[in-house]
């Protein structure tokens, strides 16, 4: 019999968007404690295209090393076709969504077809579209995995000890470094859903949309330095991170916490002096957290903002807009 094929966009160099190839490839078949779906709609993340350019995030001597060619993308929402005969709790029909294989560049998501781990997958709720449906998993759960609850034991690979959520308590002052992007608009509503006060640093052009989704302040970085105007802070989720996170250690007050999403340099000694933590994570697949995820949107207390859609087969577009910066919540390839 003929091998049943698909549509998807693979990568057989590395490089800029122009590298990403829209083509066909066989249908894959799931494997044991896996189910098929038919994907509807992909999260576009930057791991996306760290993956595209080479890892060159990252040091020569500790990147991967890929098979090319491969599939990008990790998020997705869509529909099961088939079910493994191990996989209990999901059956042909149901619309699923999650994030896929993370951490790890395996997840195959940009095409029309993915297997996808069972339990990375959850319920996608009636009420959300497939596409805003695709802009949540990674975003969303990193937010939740550094706010709320990691639900696993693993260490960031950029720390030696497991990071703790510290508890938010009501009226704790919170600060969210990029809030406009896809992880800073979640981790708003979920510590504002905990009753912190929560002030957002984002471009002016970004402020009434934060405040809709509860920001008690708003901080415009290209006018004020958030450092010169804040101080006495619980928490600092910086999303960001990198080596400009350590100028956020002076906004927080003894016994706080810094939680850079990518892990920067800090001075050990002045961490220790001001009685701060400073603590990174790693962001994993679970489908546990995203059945959490999913009750929240369907209850309306987390939304998700849409930056902007194209449709697979100008993912190189999709690329392009990322590149561009300045994101209002996320990108999202939708599947015909």
């Amino acid at each position: 019999m003929p091998t049943k094929t698909m549509k998807a966009v693979r990568l057989h160099e590395f490089g800029g968007p122009e590298v990403l190839r829209y083509e066909d490839v066989p249908v894959p078949e799931p494997k044991a404690g896996e189910v098929l779906v038919r994907v509807h709609a992909v999260g576009v993340n930057p791991p996306d295209w760290y993956l595209r350019e080479g890892m060159k995030v990252m040091p020569a001597e500790i990147r991967p090393h890929f098979e090319l060619p491969l599939i990008p993308g990790t998020d997705m929402s869509g529909a099961v076709e088939a079910v493994a005969s191990d996989v209990q709790g999901f059956s042909v029909g149901d619309e699923v969504f999650g994030m896929l294989r993370f951490p790890g560049f395996d997840g195959r998501t940009y095409a029309e077809y993915v297997t996808a781990p069972a339990s990375d997958l959850a319920i996608k709720p009636a009420a959300v579209s497939h596409r805003d449906a695709a802009g949540a998993p990674m975003a969303a759960l990193t937010a939740w995995q550094f706010l709320i609850d990691m639900g696993h034991d693993e260490p960031s690979p950029f720390q030696p000890f497991r990071h703790r959520p510290t508890s938010i308590q009501q009226g704790a002052k919170v600060l969210v470094n990029g809030a406009a992007g896809g992880v800073g608009h979640f981790a708003v509503q979920l510590a504002k859903g905990k009753g912190a006060h929560v002030t957002a640093v984002a471009s002016g052009s970004h402020e009434a949309f934060l405040r809709e989704l509860g920001a008690d302040e708003f901080i415009d970085y290209t006018k004020t330095r958030p450092e010169d105007v804040v101080r006495d802070l619980d928490l600092v989720l910086d999303t960001l991170g990198g080596p400009t996170s350590s100028r956020f250690l002076s906004t927080i007050k003894r016994g706080g916490a810094l939680f850079p999403v990518f892990f920067g340099q800090f001075d050990p000694e002045e961490v220790e002096r001001l009685g701060v933590t400073v603590s990174s994570a790693q962001v994993r697949s679970s489908g546990e957290q995203m059945a959490e995820i999913a009750q929240l949107l369907e209850a309306g207390r987390l939304r998700v903002e849409i930056d902007s859609t194209y449709p697979l087969e100008a993912t190189q577009k999709a690329h392009e807009r990322a590149a561009q910066g300045h994101l209002r919540g996320k990108i999202v390839l939708e599947v015909a």
